[in-house]
């Protein structure tokens, strides 16, 4: 990778501060930089930020120990930490998308009788930030402000499909995936074909590969509708879910993220 030359700073409109402090310039432009790619190499960080490794090696271990970057165990690879993404929801809780969506949320939830979700993508996992419960007595529990694998769940699934093979590949460097079920989907080439065939017809879902006992139907919002990739999702408890519940919620997802997406920018 090319050694960065420029000082601008995205996002940054105001002019240089009189006394620079060079160590947290360095530590804000490596979480900048965790913005714009799915994770970080060492090497990347050293090169990009123009240091030393060592260098480099300080300042990820000081982001590291505040939770704002997690090393992975076998690549050895950054990603972001919980502290940098518990900071990005507390800040998407304020996000207007979710007051914009709501009355959506409520329509499908009273039309379908049936619990619905809304979920952003951050990296490799999905969170949940808005959710309304089925009225009836065996129903799919909330799932607000939890998170979970992309790969087990049809919402996140949903998002990945509208990225490119290359983009996928770069999440998920390992052919190994994490799982949550007997059902989850554990390989990235069985994951491709699933995306494949998400674009195809429109629509996620999911048999059971997130929690037994519960399958779901999700429709992504389409790329650069708004600021973070969202997408609706309906749980319905397997024994009242069939083939053609699956097509016919998933058709009635597609139509109402359709007529939802002029209205969140």
């Amino acid at each position: 990778m090319k050694k960065t030359t420029s000082t601008a700073r995205p996002g940054a409109a105001a002019a240089p501060p009189q006394y620079p402090i060079e160590s947290v310039d360095n530590a804000l432009r490596i979480l900048l930089l965790l913005g714009e790619r799915s994770e970080l190499r060492l090497t990347e960080v050293a090169e990009y930020l123009g240091v030393a490794s060592s260098t480099a090696h300080r300042l990820l271990a000081m982001l590291q120990y505040r939770g704002f970057v997690r090393q992975e165990a076998r690549s050895k690879a950054y990603r972001p930490g919980t502290a940098l993404t518990g900071v990005a929801f507390a800040i998407l809780q304020r996000f207007d998308a979710r007051e914009t969506l709501r009355p959506f949320l409520e329509r499908l939830r009273d039309e379908l009788e049936e619990t619905v979700h809304l979920g952003i993508l951050d990296g490799t996992t999905v969170r949940f930030i808005d959710a309304l419960e089925s009225p009836r007595a065996v129903r799919v529990g909330s799932r607000l402000g939890q998170s979970m694998p992309a790969n087990c769940t049809s919402t996140g699934k949903a998002m990945l499909a509208l990225l490119s093979k290359e983009d996928i590949r770069r999440m998920y460097p390992d052919e190994e995936l994490d799982g949550l079920t007997s059902n989850s989907i554990r390989s990235r080439a069985e994951l491709e074909l699933e995306l494949d065939a998400i674009q195809r017809r429109g629509y996620a879902t999911s048999n059971e590969e997130s929690e037994e006992s519960v399958s779901s139907v999700a429709v992504a919002f389409p790329p650069g509708t708004s600021p973070v990739n969202l997408a609706i999702n309906v749980a319905v408890p397997m024994v009242r879910m069939t083939r053609e519940d699956f097509r016919r919620i998933g058709q009635l997802l597609r139509r109402t993220v359709d007529e939802a997406a002029v209205l969140v920018h």
